[in-house]
């Protein structure tokens, strides 16, 4: 299913949006824009939203993510 450039675009925004605000998402959302943060990613999370990254840079994210909850159960 493709979108078309208007729905893209609105769900860029709404991303966006999230972006701005992702102080307020719950827990392991929030590690998730952490970690971008971290590994200078985020600004082009902003842009572009998560597609705007490479599969490696997202797996990068992932695996610090599971590294980080496992700590925090221990």
């Amino acid at each position: 299913m493709s979108l078309t450039e208007e729905e893209l675009e609105a769900k860029l925004e709404k991303d966006r949006k999230k972006v701005r605000n992702w102080q307020n998402l719950p827990e392991k959302e929030r590690l998730k824009y952490e970690i971008a943060e971290e590994l200078g990613l985020l600004e082009r999370v902003e842009e572009a939203g998560w597609r705007g990254l490479s599969a490696q840079e997202t797996g990068r994210i992932g695996g610090l993510m599971t590294k980080r909850r496992r700590m925090m159960e221990s």
